[in-house]
């Protein structure tokens, strides 16, 4: 299916003519170890000159890994989780960060999580913390900060900029995979509507536009639609009004 790009080539032109911008950041979550998918995420994001900040599961991260972004600055690691692990019980949504259990035990998994992967990657590592499933009970939220962490990311437009005191909160927001049907891509023109209904909320004034916008892949199962239509994407809104956000490193 070839996408029809005319929707939100209408919305970015109407950005342009307005003077508007709006930041643009990548997350890309799972990684563990250095794989033939990573090379080709690691390739696109140096071919887009866009940072993609990695979120890596502390538990499995290897030390191959560790060499392997150390020499591709455009990848910057985050931590993910602790083990991504699901706590929840049956028929409930997954999750390693929601009150499953005891609120001790999450707080020294996302600790042991920041330390094993400082322990890794040094300077390098940028104090965000991604939950995975992107589901976090606020009660472990607010401990955040205490464990060095000074960005919180989840998915969906923000409610808050900062859902606890020192901790900022900055989303994705658009997920291309079909996660509960083919587990491809969802039908691009969904995605571009998708899309473009939450720019133009930001230019209407509805949605927060100082939180960068956020694209969510997941490297280690996309095929070759699901990378077309994430490089097109990205090319669209970088040579449209734009400007790449980066996590800043910790103070």
């Amino acid at each position: 299916m070839t996408p029809d790009w005319h929707p939100l080539d209408t919305e970015l032109d109407l950005w342009r003519v307005s003077g508007l911008s709006f930041p643009l950041w990548w997350r890309d979550d799972d990684a563990i170890a250095p794989t033939p998918q990573l090379d080709r995420l690691a390739d696109l994001s140096s071919q887009l000159d866009v940072p993609l900040h990695l979120a890596v599961i502390p538990n499995g991260a290897t030390p191959a890994l560790a060499e392997y972004i150390a020499d591709r600055p455009s990848l910057i690691p985050v931590v993910h989780g602790w083990a991504h692990v699901n706590h929840a019980p049956e028929g409930e949504k997954k999750a390693e960060f929601q009150l499953h259990r005891p609120l001790d035990q999450m707080v020294d998994d996302a600790k042991a999580g920041m330390a094993r992967l400082g322990d890794l990657f040094g300077d390098d590592m940028r104090p965000m913390f991604v939950p995975p499933w992107n589901r976090i009970a606020p009660e472990i939220a607010a401990q955040l900060p205490d464990l060095g962490f000074r960005i919180l990311s989840t998915a969906t437009p923000r409610k808050t900029p900062f859902p606890a005191p020192g901790l900022e909160q900055i989303n994705t927001h658009l997920d291309p995979i079909d996660w509960r049907g083919t587990r491809s891509l969802i039908n691009p023109d969904i995605l571009i509507k998708q899309t473009v209904d939450l720019l133009r909320d930001r230019r209407e004034g509805r949605a927060d536009n100082a939180e960068p916008f956020g694209i969510l892949t997941h490297h280690l199962v996309h095929d070759q639609d699901i990378w077309t239509f994430t490089e097109a994407l990205l090319r669209k809104l970088l040579n449209g009004p734009a400007t790449v956000w980066v996590a800043p490193r910790n103070e």
